[in-house]
């Protein structure tokens, strides 16, 4: 097959393509102001506007989906608030627009053109918490003892003022002394005071999760850099305090959310990842590395092999948290009804999870607050338990075709970009090995492929030196032979 000259390839158009084939609508409904509901009939909202709430995401995003604060209480524990974009407020249920984030279910991020899951004059303005904007928001509000334990989570309604928007790449570098303080943070000794606070609040979640065994990986994901309509190189955002500090921050208010709706008596629908199913698998690998895990699937287990192994071999580690997120298989939606016994989340190592923190982006999360809200007017919930088993299933559905979707774009733009280096030589982990193929993701550039020569006898986590064969970005193809 002959590589495809990169000149002639449009990628955003054929990211348009591969959305519509997907099953994917691209164009949103246009908003209009008929489709806001009044805020004084979901109850109180507070006026939170004075505290100094900020917000850590990526440089470039502007459908922002919340904000934090924190405080120290007179005990030394730390009290954390957490406010979400109140998107409800703008999408009235059954809307044209509620239709079309229903029928999507997820905003799509092919790396070369966003399909937002909302109007972009809700996700990236009206709904976003963007700063020195007075928002509406649901607060998740809860107490950080100092060994990490969660106590005393609230939720409410109120009006919040973002003081400053971050982002991870800058405040990360702080955080670890690697770089300057970030212009806002220069500007406010208490905005730094703030972060630092926060920060400590980090460590203690990070702590807690650590002993009850949640997961810990390197990001994986690859995202396309693209110059004058070219790929240039596959990006891997590195792991950071900022990222860590927000992943922490959004596990702690979501699961805290859980609580409250199970406290009231309301379903939910949750995020779980099952217990792998390929753990013989993941046993191996740790034995290839002298560690002996428990015949049973075991979180705890499997986190102080990973924690490690990370300081062990940094350098090697992200490779092997790709064998290990491969084996344990995506997350997916079930619905839990009052009184039930929710099935938790392997990877978290929680047992009530649900998704709330990103109503732009998650039509789930939209799902969570308008259950939310009914729960605060003390109302039955919104939805029976038919509608959000339909929700939850059709979610977890259009979730795998997001995830092919995107892995095919990210397929598309390495092929684009090896296209003409055929025929040499990289190293790279098996990352699939199924009766459909065997596939291998390069360590640089970050490109996976199919094994088309060789294949025979690999499995998930093996390091291999494979030589190019061919590229066909059209069809996101991208084919190696086993070497040695």
């Amino acid at each position: 097959m002959p590589p495809t000259k990169r000149a002639s390839f449009n990628l955003s158009a054929l990211a348009s393509r591969a959305a519509a084939e997907n099953g994917f609508a691209t164009d949103t409904p246009p908003w209009q102001a008929t489709d806001a509901r009044s805020s004084g009939g979901d109850g109180e909202v507070r006026d939170l506007r004075s505290l100094l709430w900020s917000s850590i995401d990526n440089a470039e995003s502007r459908d922002l989906d919340q904000v934090e604060y924190a405080a120290r209480e007179s005990d030394g524990e730390i009290r954390l608030l957490v406010g979400i974009a109140d998107v409800d407020a703008f999408v009235l249920r059954d809307s044209r627009i509620d239709a079309h984030a229903a029928g999507n279910t997820t905003s799509l991020y092919t790396g070369v053109a966003v399909f937002p899951m909302l109007p972009v004059e809700l996700s990236n303005d009206l709904t976003s918490l963007l700063p020195q904007t007075d928002r509406l928001a649901v607060v998740m509000e809860f107490v950080i003892a100092e060994d990490g334990a969660i106590t005393a989570p609230n939720v409410f309604r109120a009006t919040v003022r973002n003081e400053a928007k971050l982002d991870y790449e800058s405040v990360g570098a702080w955080l670890e002394g690697r770089g300057p303080a970030p212009d806002e943070l220069v500007r406010s000794r208490a905005l730094e005071e703030q972060l630092r606070l926060q920060d400590e609040a980090r460590g203690r979640l990070r702590e807690f999760r650590r002993r009850s065994g949640a997961l810990e990986f390197e990001s994986i994901e690859a995202r396309p850099v693209v110059v004058a309509g070219r790929v240039v190189d596959l990006h891997v955002a590195a792991k950071n305090r900022a990222r860590e500090l927000i992943e922490c921050f959004m596990v702690a208010a979501n699961g805290a959310m859980a609580g409250f709706l199970s406290a009231h008596g309301s379903p939910m629908i949750q995020r779980i990842v099952r217990t792998p199913k390929r753990w013989d698998r993941i046993a191996a690998i740790a034995a290839s590395f002298g560690t002996s895990l428990p015949t049973e699937p075991n979180s705890p287990a499997l986190a102080e092999f990973l924690a490690t192994r990370k300081e062990a071999a940094p350098e090697r580690f992200a490779e092997l948290s790709l064998a290990i997120v491969k084996l344990l298989g995506p997350g997916e939606y079930a619905v839990l009804r009052p009184g039930g016994e929710a099935e938790g989340h392997f990877g978290l190592a929680v047992h009530d999870y649900t998704h709330a923190t990103a109503p732009n982006r998650r039509y789930v999360d939209l799902v969570t607050q308008r259950l939310v809200k009914a729960a605060l007017r003390r109302e039955p919930p919104p939805y029976s338990d038919a509608e959000l088993i339909r929700i939850a299933e059709h979610c977890n559905e259009r979730a795998h075709a997001a995830r092919k979707l995107e892995r095919f774009m990210r397929k598309a733009a390495a092929a684009a970009l090896l296209a003409a280096r055929i025929g040499e030589s990289f190293d790279g982990i098996i990352t699939g090995a199924t009766p459909k193929g065997v596939f291998v993701r390069l360590l640089a550039p970050a490109a996976e492929g199919r094994v088309v020569r060789g294949e025979h006898g690999l499995d998930v986590g093996e390091r291999v030196r494979a030589r190019l064969l061919s590229t066909d970005p059209e069809r996101g193809f991208i084919d190696f032979e086993r070497l040695g």
